[in-house]
């Protein structure tokens, strides 16, 4: 069966994301498992399950709509990130690499809804 989000790069790019934010949470301290480690996991994981579901509605104007919770989720894990690095859960240039991740993420979620 074909499923044309999985053909989008940016969807591609997101879900590659998404096993990284799991790997960076996985060394989180315990106390975070319900708290921040949780918040960046589930902020990750909507990014592309939006996507998905807004491409699966069939409508131009619902798919951006979904596009931009996508961008919504993007902004969220951003903050998160930044967060995690003020709080030395993780190397500074492991936190860098996935923040330059996430803004890349996020303009590709802004050229998408300029080219529908």
């Amino acid at each position: 069966m074909y499923d044309g989000y999985k053909e989008l790069n940016v969807w591609k790019e997101s879900m590659k994301l998404v096993f990284e934010i799991y790997r960076l949470t996985k060394n989180f301290p315990a106390n975070e498992k319900f708290g921040l480690t949780s918040q960046m996991q589930r902020s990750a994981v909507s990014i592309p399950s939006n996507i998905a579901e807004g491409w699966s509605r069939n409508y131009d104007k619902v798919f951006i709509q979904f596009l931009n919770t996508a961008q919504g989720s993007a902004a969220e894990l951003e903050t998160q990130l930044i967060i995690a690095a003020e709080l030395k859960f993780a190397t500074e240039g492991s936190i860098e690499e996935l923040l330059k991740t996430v803004i890349r993420i996020k303009k590709m979620i802004r050229s998408l809804i300029q080219s529908i």
